[in-house]
């Protein structure tokens, strides 16, 4: 059997961190090595480092209880421990930006969950079934920044993968999108621990998500758009208005969407069948995390449901549902994706998968 390539968790103690540890517990590719959190866990076992604030249902994994936890700001302390760093920590835009490219520096692969680096020219974000192609950028990279070895891929602002991978089929189609409205119903761990306070959410929501709504409309470019003398060119043809909203579910982002299409429309079955047929890289691959099939579509006039949905392959699948005639654009559907999961720490596994599987792990 491959050896299986060790990677690192910087940020581990925090939700999304717990989440990598518990997605990557029994990784048939990775095995985690190294975990790093802010200078008050350094020092401590792991186990001790989250006592109290263990956030996920299942136990912490045994192999990781006495893994002690590294300072992340040492970049040196992880040499030789680890190639590639999965990157959940919560520091400010800057400090992240500083970090994450100390360790692309140092020789690391970054996957990171954050957003500092979404909007960087030469950082590609990836959605693996949309925009593998944009892997091209890293040695582009690596020149413009001195980098040997090292380099950054970010995954996506999460409220947009209830929708994103239904658009594109739909555009890969040859069916391109001129404009799109969504409101997003975002769930609570989106919000991170201990998000907001009860008093805030019951019998409530929150109809404003700090920077939520500007990566939803600008991010989607970027994803769509083409590479360019070494950065990304946003995809400018498609305008998108976005509505973010917290709403009082544990897990699980639903986007409410409209869409009017830049040329003929198809009919609604065929809509239905693109989506119900779509495949992309991962799928071909084989990759351990990529859902078979990525999008579902449910039938019935009620789903999707975060409680009934989000799960649906393994948490990484997106559900859809609910297409129909719109009275102001052509149609509109519902999108329902598992936050935690494929919109965070599950989607940069998958990351982490393609890049292995195009040789760019070394």
């Amino acid at each position: 059997m491959e050896k299986k390539l060790k990677v690192g968790v910087i940020g581990a103690t925090g939700m999304i961190g717990q989440h990598y540890l518990r997605l990557l517990s029994n990784h048939p590719w990775f095995e985690v090595a190294y975990l790093a959190a802010s200078p008050s866990s350094a020092g401590k076992k792991y186990s001790d480092a989250v006592a109290g604030r263990w956030h996920m249902r299942e136990a912490i994994p045994e192999k990781f209880r006495n893994i002690v936890v590294e300072d992340a700001g040492n970049v040196a302390k992880a040499a030789g421990k680890c190639s590639l760093v999965f990157s959940a920590v919560e520091m400010d835009k800057q400090a992240i930006l500083s970090l994450e490219a100390e360790y692309a520096s140092n020789g690391f692969a970054v996957v990171s969950n954050n957003s500092a680096h979404r909007g960087s020219e030469d950082v590609p974000v990836l959605i693996p079934e949309i925009n593998p192609e944009h892997l091209d950028v890293i040695p582009e990279q690596q020149k413009k920044r001195g980098w040997s070895k090292g380099f950054i891929v970010v995954k996506p602002n999460c409220s947009i993968q209830s929708y994103m991978l239904p658009i594109y089929a739909l555009i890969k189609a040859g069916y391109p999108i001129e404009k799109m409205v969504v409101a997003t119903l975002q769930a609570l761990s989106g919000a991170g621990y201990p998000g907001p306070s009860a008093i805030d959410l019951v019998d409530n929501t929150l109809p404003y998500i700090g920077g939520e709504e500007e990566k939803s409309e600008i991010e989607p470019r970027k994803i769509l758009g083409k590479l360019k003398n070494g950065k990304f060119v946003p995809d400018e043809s498609i305008r998108i208005s976005a509505h973010c909203n917290r709403v009082p579910v544990t897990d699980g982002h639903t986007a409410c969407c409209s869409i009017q299409f830049a040329g003929k429309k198809p009919e609604m079955s065929e809509v239905i069948g693109i989506w119900k047929n779509f495949t992309a890289l991962p799928q071909e691959l084989k990759l351990p995390f990529a859902p078979i099939p990525p999008i579902i579509y449910r039938e019935e006039d009620n789903r999707p449901q975060p409680q009934k949905d989000r799960d649906t392959g393994n948490g990484m699948a997106v559900t859809v549902g609910r297409l129909r005639k719109c009275n102001v654009f052509d149609y509109r559907f519902i999108g329902l994706h598992h936050n935690t999961v494929r919109g965070a720490a599950g989607g940069s596994i998958l990351t982490a998968e393609l890049l292995k599987a195009k040789g760019l792990l070394g």
